[in-house]
């Protein structure tokens, strides 16, 4: 059986979105909380990537409290998050490797604090250039990559 591509595996959703209840006494909510988790499926993470514009940038935590609040969640899975925002930048890498113009901005999708991720395709050296040809500046704390002031960037997800 052939290895999927980024791409099938964006557009297979299984049985997601679907909202989990988190119990206070389950062993997830150590990790993640209590409450209404949301999975939500990969291609939502990409359909979120895409409303960012040139020059404005998101992070993980603002796209995923955007689609916790469109599912009536209190909370978004981190661990699947993570999964799917890799899979659709590699997605829209491959697409852009086929000639397609159907391209998802993910360098401009942010880690935490505003750090650059580096398994985005072409690492962070690749994140790093595309950032910087818009305007962003980019500072390197320890071994980790950060924009600097990428608070004043935000691009609010409605």
């Amino acid at each position: 059986m052939a290895k999927k591509t980024y791409n099938e595996k964006l557009q297979n959703s299984k049985d997601l979105p679907k909202v989990e209840f988190i119990g206070y006494d389950d062993q997830m909510a150590k990790r993640f909380g209590s409450g209404n988790m949301l999975i939500a499926a990969p291609i939502q993470y990409d359909e979120a990537m895409k409303k960012i514009p040139k020059g404005k940038l998101t992070t993980s935590i603002e796209i995923r409290d955007y689609l916790a609040k469109q599912h009536h969640a209190d909370f978004t899975c981190q661990l699947t998050a993570g999964i799917f925002i890799n899979v659709a930048a590699n997605a829209s890498e491959e697409r852009e490797n086929q000639g397609s113009t159907d391209i998802t901005p993910y360098w401009r999708t942010l880690k935490k604090d505003g750090e650059l991720n580096e398994k985005y395709p072409g690492g962070i050296e690749g994140q790093k250039a595309l950032l910087e040809a818009e305007g962003h500046e980019i500072t390197k704390k320890g071994k980790r990559y950060f924009v600097k002031n990428y608070e004043e960037a935000i691009h609010k997800l409605d």
